[in-house]
């Protein structure tokens, strides 16, 4: 089994400015996302759509601030909403308290929903083609926060055989035994693999629709998957079935992915003029 290697989190330090690492992968992902953004503008069928509903550069830089005000924002009223109602609607000035720590995917991801929705509307562009533009580019962005957790030594896994070869002991848990090293897990299915399987999807033009219901598919199934693995927050525990918070918050994403594949599959394609 291995130790957990005891990283530091601070990056650089020049007097009284600390960066962190878990700052900088937070950066990577934003630049990721721009990245792709520019490539996603060669894809069909934004590259095709001209007129006053063509997208450039512009909107790929403001639906990134537009999404990092509802990740920060959704986040953490996700976090505080799913995980600790009680704890803060009896200490609601503790919602500002991010430095404390506390954010949540499913939240970040209806916040990042309503920032889309306003990035629609005031652009005047069909929701889910904004969706479908942004789902593709969100997986790195998901991959590289993983990474970070690890840096932290944060959101550790469950025990394991003393057998597993990549078993990894977190001093930080309170235990000495091995745990599966689960942001690694999750860094690999719902980062890497999700990013490349959706990429390839979306490069084929699909129905208005479809690629964001594969997000949520594909998320949706990963996340699922990897919270065998992933140790339930210890407030909490595991739920009704045996079954974490983070599982019990997929099943909706899965069951709203399919639901909205099938509707765009039922929908006549669009013709070019159209969009």
């Amino acid at each position: 089994m291995l130790m957990y290697p005891h990283i530091n989190p601070i990056a650089l330090q020049i007097g009284p400015l600390a960066i962190h690492w878990y700052g900088l992968t937070y950066l990577a992902g934003f630049g990721l996302f721009m990245f792709l953004g520019i490539c996603r503008l060669r894809h069909e069928p934004f590259a095709s759509i001209r007129g006053p509903g063509a997208w450039t550069r512009k909107d790929v830089e403001d639906i990134l601030f537009l999404g990092v005000m509802g990740v920060v924002i959704g986040g953490r009223l996700g976090y505080c909403l799913f995980y600790k109602p009680g704890y803060y609607f009896s200490h609601p000035l503790e919602v500002f308290a991010v430095w404390q720590g506390g954010m949540s995917f499913h939240g970040g991801m209806l916040g990042v929903i309503g920032s889309m929705l306003w990035f629609a509307h005031s652009r005047g562009k069909p929701w889910l083609q904004v969706a479908d533009f942004v789902a593709p580019c969100v997986p790195t962005g998901l991959a590289a926060g993983r990474i970070g957790n690890f840096i932290n030594g944060e959101l550790w896994g469950r025990f394991c055989s003393p057998d597993l070869p990549w078993g990894m002991v977190f001093p930080e848990s309170g235990s000495m035994l091995p745990r599966h090293p689960s942001q690694i897990y999750q860094f690999l299915m719902e980062g890497l693999l999700l990013f490349v399987l959706l990429w390839l999807y979306a490069r084929k033009e699909r129905r208005q629709g479809q690629v964001a219901a594969a997000f949520l598919v594909g998320y949706g199934v990963f996340r699922f998957i990897a919270e065998f693995f992933r140790e339930p927050d210890d407030f909490l525990g595991l739920l009704s079935l045996g079954m974490s918070m983070g599982q019990w918050l997929c099943v909706p994403m899965i069951v709203g992915g399919v639901g909205l594949w099938w509707w765009a599959r039922r929908q006549p394609v669009r013709a070019a003029s159209a969009r």
